[in-house]
């Protein structure tokens, strides 16, 4: 019986041209500031971090190349996430979901399910998404929030830590990403998993796995609230 539901969130309650065309120019705009200040000691984490990966390697220039190349590295997410938390503090930015996942968490939630996140987004940044929305703030509606912190989102065995962590066996969790690798790497740890497949996104359904085109169509297939 599915206990929990775990979201990724691009591409899957949020649209990629979000994240893509808004967030990530807007970190790439702030981020060579950000960079120098000395000051705040997970901007000084990050660069050491990088120092570490990097030897030599001017930090900017390695997070600008991260970015170019959509690497998941923790250093850049840290520092996007900083500057996203001033952009969606001050109301430059503003989460808009896609229209079908708000009514549907809420009714999960109150349906008795209980509702986590794991993206490679940092832990603090998914909260910004959540919390600074066109459909108000939904942070309330989660038990938890995973990063990379917990491990590679390809890796089985950050499944297997996601599930002790909820104190559920894995195969009361469902999984919901639009990536094909993540799906299979639950999938081996024992999570039911669904792809979403949304139209706008143009993914590509991937083999062995069900597809579901929104969140009312998992509830569907899966027998969810409504």
């Amino acid at each position: 019986m599915i206990r929990l539901v775990l979201l990724d969130i691009e591409g899957t309650t949020l649209p990629i041209s979000f994240v893509r065309d808004v967030m990530f120019p807007y970190a790439a705009k702030a981020l060579p500031a950000l960079i120098e200040d000395h000051t705040n000691p997970q901007v000084v984490a990050a660069r050491a971090d990088i120092a570490i990966s990097h030897p030599g390697e001017d930090p900017l220039k390695v997070c600008q190349d991260w970015m170019a190349k959509d690497e998941k590295a923790a250093p850049l997410k840290t520092l996007q996430g900083i500057t996203w938390r001033q952009g969606f503090e001050d109301g430059t930015l503003c989460a808009d979901l896609y229209k079908d996942v708000p009514p549907a968490l809420k009714a999960w939630s109150e349906g008795g399910l209980r509702l986590a996140v794991y993206s490679s987004g940092s832990i603090p940044s998914q909260k910004l998404l959540y919390g600074y929305t066109e459909q108000g703030d939904l942070t309330s509606l989660f038990d938890g929030f995973f990063d990379l912190s917990t491990g590679g989102k390809k890796d089985a065995a950050s499944y297997t830590k996601i599930a002790a962590a909820c104190g559920l066996n894995p195969e009361d969790i469902l999984f919901l990403s639009d990536i094909g690798a993540e799906l299979d790497a639950a999938l081996e740890a024992g999570l039911k998993v669904c792809q979403l497949v949304r139209p706008q996104d143009q993914r590509v359904p991937h083999e062995g796995v069900p597809h579901a085109t929104d969140l009312n169509d998992v509830t569907q297939k899966f027998s969810l609230p409504a």
